[in-house]
């Protein structure tokens, strides 16, 4: 087993940064976490790190920084700007130099950097973004501590910049005319496996001052990931390459047509148009791992539960028990691509009643608000060959993960943290999960939808209507303790 260590981590409440907090936790490490605002660094893992987190509030960019304990064994440096100010560059810059400063008069042995992979025709081609990341690559070598140094490409996971501009453009668009720079070659790698090669270094004594290229097995196009992508969501796309798309027009292409801000898109074209495949991808060989190709990686990201924690075989672990009770507190409903209803009540009654109100869900019981409402959603999905309401419930008043609860599975069942979880059977199209999480003053409902193309996003604005209907009441019912009420009036 390797030596415990005091790892120092910079952007922990990013999309790297907030994995990679678990991965660190998980091999027994104390980890500082240096966030900006500490109210934005997930609850679920501050609880799950417990006594191995601590956290320091601070902006590196500014030049009053408090010190530090000397007692610091390696430090990841993962701040990266997507802003389009004019003087990002120089506000990346002294970011990195402020860092340097902070860390140094540490015991620290290691600093680990995400960076980007570059194409081979560098000089004078690099994106701002690219010149801005190798500038603070060259100052964070200036270092006296040894800089390990780890460059990918796309990064393939739920909430990564050009997946989800991929998942956008292939969710909503039938016919794609796209920029010629989808037939330029990249090799995209799995969030999972950049995490472990994250994770690892520090513990590999000939990766300090190293230099790696990290990527999955394969080189493959843009227009390729779009195509593949298609092809696991079961959608029949055709994808046009057309000359014509200037770079400033692609970046107001893809501003319309996806999630990302004008400064981003201009960024990803500029970074998209450029070969980027590894070269020295020697760490294989120090760190060998099972490293996914694009269809698994796109799987996984779209599987029924986010965090990389359950594969695609999801509900065969459940049922089997395989899941550990560290994996399950780390199960998350998706947050991208996906439209939510978001509900919460102050509890009229106690924690514990308003969560055994909770666990009785379904079944004979009912639902807390129009159970009739529920019952003809249940006849209209054995109508197009769904399950219906007929699978009722297993036991009225407890839930175990992999449960049936009507046209609903339970994925996760944490009757001590009060949490439930439950993903949807029914014919939908999309994806449906309803979450509930019973704190000690208050309980809050989260409905969320992925949709399947375009008649899926028809389909959640058709039916959001009825969900400000029955959610509001349903939400109220069970904060005044619902199966309290039944049984008054019974």
């Amino acid at each position: 087993m390797n030596a415990t260590k005091t790892i120092l981590v910079t952007g922990a409440n990013g999309y790297i940064g907030t994995r990679l907090l678990n991965a660190l936790g998980e091999q027994g490490h104390q980890i500082i976490a240096v966030v900006r605002n500490k109210s934005r660094l997930r609850n679920d893992v501050i609880e799950s790190l417990g006594d191995q987190l601590s956290i320091i509030e601070a902006d590196l960019a500014n030049d009053n920084l408090s010190e530090l304990t000397r007692q610091i064994d390696a430090a990841y440096y993962l701040l990266h700007s997507m802003s389009g100010g004019g003087d990002f560059m120089d506000a990346e810059a002294r970011c990195a130099q402020n860092f340097i400063d902070w860390v140094e008069p540490t015991d620290c042995q290691q600093i680990v950097y995400m960076g980007a992979l570059l194409p081979d025709e560098v000089r004078g081609k690099l994106s701002n973004h690219l010149s801005s990341r190798e500038r603070v690559y060259e100052i964070l070598q200036s270092s006296s501590i040894p800089l390990t140094t780890l460059r990918a490409s796309v990064i393939v996971g739920s909430g990564s910049a050009s997946f989800e501009m991929i998942r956008d453009l292939v969710e909503k668009l039938p016919v794609m005319l796209t920029p010629k720079w989808v037939r330029t070659k990249c090799q995209p790698i799995a969030v999972r496996n950049v995490i472990h090669y994250l994770s690892e270094v520090i513990d590999y004594e000939e990766c300090k001052g190293g230099d790696y290229d990290i990527g999955g097995p394969e080189q493959i196009s843009y227009g390729d990931m779009l195509r593949r992508y298609a092809k696991i969501r079961g959608l029949k796309r055709l994808i046009i390459p057309v000359p014509l798309f200037s770079p400033s027009l692609s970046s107001h292409w893809l501003k319309l047509l996806t999630a990302t801000n004008i400064h981003l898109a201009r960024a990803l074209v500029k970074s998209l148009s450029m070969k980027t495949v590894c070269r020295n991808d020697s760490i294989k060989k120090i760190i060998p791992q099972d490293v996914l190709n694009y269809d698994q990686a796109i799987e996984r990201a779209l599987s029924k539960i986010a965090q990389n924690i359950v594969p695609s075989t999801w509900y065969g672990s459940l049922v089997s028990g395989t899941l550990t009770h560290d994996q399950l507190k780390n199960i998350n409903v998706p947050e991208y691509g996906v439209f939510h209803d978001r509900k919460t009540a102050e509890l009229e009654v106690s924690r514990d009643e308003c969560i055994e109100s909770v666990w009785q869900l379904g079944g004979n019981a009912g639902w807390p608000s129009m159970n009739w409402a529920w019952k003809v959603r249940g006849v209209m999905d054995k109508l197009v060959g769904g399950i219906g309401m007929r699978r009722g419930r297993r036991h009225p008043t407890k839930l175990n993960h992999g449960d049936a609860v009507d046209f609903w599975r339970v994925i996760m069942a944490d009757k001590n943290r009060g949490r439930l979880i439950l993903y949807a059977e029914m014919k939908l199209p999309g994806e449906a999960w309803l979450e509930y999480r019973v704190l000690d003053g208050n309980i809050s409902q989260i409905a969320t939808f992925r949709p399947k193309g375009l008649f899926g996003r028809l389909y959640w604005f058709s039916t959001y209507p009825f969900h400000l209907i029955i959610f509001p009441q349903m939400i109220k019912r069970l904060a005044n303790g619902w199966m309290l009420e039944k049984k008054k009036s019974h």
